[in-house]
């Protein structure tokens, strides 16, 4: 499933129409009456249904949607909030057909206000198809207004395309914004939809297809959401040939005196995600503790200062991949062997946790590296990297995430509730399983420990990192299915869950 910004979205249509052929007639039809289907699912016959509609394709896509209902039987209120002259081309089109079936188009504006709140009293669902993708700046009246009162009002509240309101790119006050129960998205699925800040307006959301030609998302966009159909392609199914070499050998590198479990829970992972032969390389003095859990794994001392790994040379050439960071501390002897790490090694390695922390001073050291690096940074992690607000991350978070991945040439894991996963070229895919159980400590260091595993085995380096990250969100949703709360899951769960998981994916290919 493709990700559009509102500039790429204009852009895809005026393809289909100037290039393709398409009449934009025919594109709003196609949008409406697919929205309309979604809509009747919600409604009962006796429902009624009040629609508010602008101008521009929302405007439009309304009106179809409209005339889908009324011919269908249903009572529907229809109220467009602009001047007659605001409807234009395939709108004004439309609206024609709508009131040449008979219904009735009410005006805002020769509404006095006790009407139009009766009217959202009155209704039992909510169709707001009044301001789409192209919106900029604040909000104006009557649109600031109406928003108000349909999130004052508790309606079933179903949005066209996006929620009114919504910036394509950046944030806007809740205030302005109508809080929907659904969203049903038109064509491709829009930018917005996977920031922190904005998600939550859209309630639950489906894209429907309108008849786009493919060609034009293959040429016009680099970012798709990684499905189940991805996963399947690319995970690699074992031949009965193989033995451990085959599956490649990593090591993890870190953990310290007084952090031995993140350390612990990402090898765990990494034995379960299928990696061949793991080294767990860190401090004597957490290695017991370690070695308990993790009977599979073989260890490498690390020399130590005060309970952490000092600065020390590593011979890492009968390796395939190396994961370093979670448990090292902060100071400057694992500081200073993190950065003498990556300079000297010509492995992928994967820096997570606290060897971010190690490198945000140092980031050139990322440009001169001729093996692949993988930096998995939470916002607030990312805000560091980058000396600015957690605000300007999460408010931008695939043009942050591009801009840091190309300028450093590394793949960018930037986590949250829709984990981002960016190529040195651009290439971006969201990944949208998982739930709030994951939001607990321990969930990183696992999800780094799943994507060495995978990295080390027969994969392209970017499925490898989107599968893992599909991956770990599923096992948190198995469990949350069958056993566990959001509130009880932890990241050990996460773990036992990954077997499940894998196999339900092999098993259905």
């Amino acid at each position: 499933m493709y990700i559009v910004t509102a500039t790429e979205m204009y852009e895809m249509d005026r393809l289909a129409m100037e290039e393709k052929g398409l009449d934009g007639k025919i594109l709003m039809e196609n949008a409406g009456q697919a929205v309309a289907k979604k809509i009747k699912s919600h409604i009962k016959t006796e429902d009624i249904i009040l629609i508010l509609i602008g101008s521009g394709n929302n405007g439009g896509d309304g009106y179809v949607i409209a005339r889908y209902l009324y011919n269908q039987g249903y009572s529907l209120r229809i109220i467009q909030l602009v001047p007659n002259e605001k409807i234009t081309g395939d709108a004004a089109y439309h609206k024609h057909v709508l009131e040449q079936f008979g219904a009735e188009v009410e005006l805002f504006e020769q509404m006095e206000r006790k009407q139009l709140e009766g009217a959202i009293h009155q209704a039992d669902i909510l169709v707001d198809a009044m301001l789409g993708i192209g919106v900029k700046g604040s909000i104006r009246s009557p649109f600031k207004e109406m928003i108000k009162l349909i999130n004052d009002a508790k309606n079933l509240t179903i949005a066209v395309d996006v929620p009114s309101g919504m910036p394509m790119d950046g944030t806007r006050a809740h205030d302005q914004i109508v809080r929907a129960d659904y969203t049903y998205v038109i064509g491709a699925a829009k930018t917005s939809m996977f920031h922190a800040s904005l998600a939550p307006n859209f309630g639950h959301w489906e894209v429907v297809e309108i008849g786009l030609p493919t060609e034009a998302f293959q040429q016009l966009t680099n970012k798709q959401i990684w499905g189940l159909n991805f996963v399947q392609a690319t995970l690699p199914k074992r031949s009965p040939f193989s033995h451990k070499g085959t599956h490649g050998k990593g090591v993890i590198i870190g953990g310290s005196l007084e952090m031995p479990g993140s350390i612990t829970m990402a090898a765990k992972a990494a034995l379960r995600s299928g990696i061949g032969l793991l080294t767990v390389a860190t401090v004597q003095e957490a290695i017991p503790s370690i070695a308990a859990q993790c009977t599979e794994a073989t260890f490498y001392r690390l020399a130590g200062e005060h309970g952490t790994i000092a600065k020390q040379p590593m011979d890492l050439s009968g390796y395939d991949v190396c994961l370093i960071g979670m448990g090292m501390g902060r100071s400057a002897q694992s500081s200073a062997f993190t950065k003498q790490l990556l300079e000297e090694t010509e492995l992928p390695v994967v820096v997570d946790a606290d060897g971010l922390n190690h490198i945000k001073d140092h980031l050139e050291l990322l440009s001169k590296r001729k093996a692949p690096t993988i930096l998995t940074p939470h916002p607030g992690e990312m805000a560091t990297l980058l000396k600015v607000s957690v605000a300007e991350v999460v408010n931008h978070p695939f043009q942050v995430a591009k801009d840091f991945a190309k300028a450093y040439g590394v793949y960018l894991v930037l986590k949250g509730t829709y984990t981002i996963i960016t190529t040195p070229e651009g290439k971006q895919w969201v990944n949208t399983t998982g739930n709030a159980g994951l939001a607990k400590g321990g969930s990183g260091d696992t999800l780094a420990g799943i994507i060495m595993a995978m990295i080390a085995q027969n994969q392209s380096l970017s499925a490898a990192i989107a599968n893992s990250c599909f991956i770990h969100g599923k096992a948190a949703e198995l469990l949350v299915e069958q056993s566990h709360s959001s509130y009880d899951l932890l990241a050990t769960d996460v773990i036992e869950a990954i077997p499940s998981v894998i196999r339900t994916f092999l098993s259905e290919r």
